[in-house]
């Protein structure tokens, strides 16, 4: 099924879904009369080629992600360092549990690729099934590994032919994006499929 995606502070910006790659890339009148049967999903804000977090294993390996019916015992934010380690040592089968809740965490602040080398294969099956990109991590890493890395790395321009991916943020502008960070995306598309909508 062909879809457009069409966002309200980027309307030159609108793409063309085929399945899981990019028919057409433009303005979102040319998009809506090249393919007048297609399903139209608006947004609020600007779609953007989506972001990329360099921090896979620091985040999705050393990093535990709490189970919402944990919070009374761990709370509800990522756990790092040694209480991380102490829980995947106590049970290892946790790891492939939060790393699904990690990769949920990334698909919600507009995630779509993934740097630096997964070794553990909880991790990489998780990664596998989201159907997050790998990436290059950059020369220099910016700062601490977070969900909101600064400043943001976002994936070249969006083309014709190209995988499908993408997200959106509800935001007027890309400095404001930068500004307000990812936790502002409304939408995230892999492979052709919405993997997250905001609200």
């Amino acid at each position: 099924m062909l879809t457009i995606h069409a966002a309200e502070a980027s309307p030159e910006t609108a793409v063309l879904v085929d399945g899981a790659r990019l028919a057409a890339v433009g303005p979102y009148e040319k998009l809506a009369a090249a393919a007048p049967q297609a399903r139209v999903r608006r947004w609020p804000g600007i779609l953007t080629p989506g972001l990329l977090n360099p921090y896979g294993p620091e985040l999705l390996e050393q990093t535990y992600f709490p189970d919402p019916r944990e919070a009374d015992a761990l709370g509800t934010e990522p756990l790092t360092g040694e209480r991380a380690r102490a829980l995947f040592r106590a049970e290892p089968a946790r790891l492939g549990a939060s790393a699904r809740r990690g990769v949920q965490r990334l698909l919600a602040h507009g995630t779509v690729a993934l740097a630096g080398e997964l070794r553990a294969r909880a991790v990489v099956d998780a990664v596998r099934r989201a159907g997050l990109a790998i990436g290059q991590r950059p020369p220099a890493l910016p700062g601490e590994p977070s969900l909101w890395p600064r400043p943001l790395v976002l994936l070249p321009a969006l083309a014709p032919g190209a995988p499908a991916r993408f997200a959106v943020f509800d935001v007027p502008d890309r400095a404001a994006l930068v500004r307000l960070g990812p936790s502002t995306c409304v939408a995230t598309v892999l492979a052709g499929r919405l993997v997250h909508r905001g609200r």
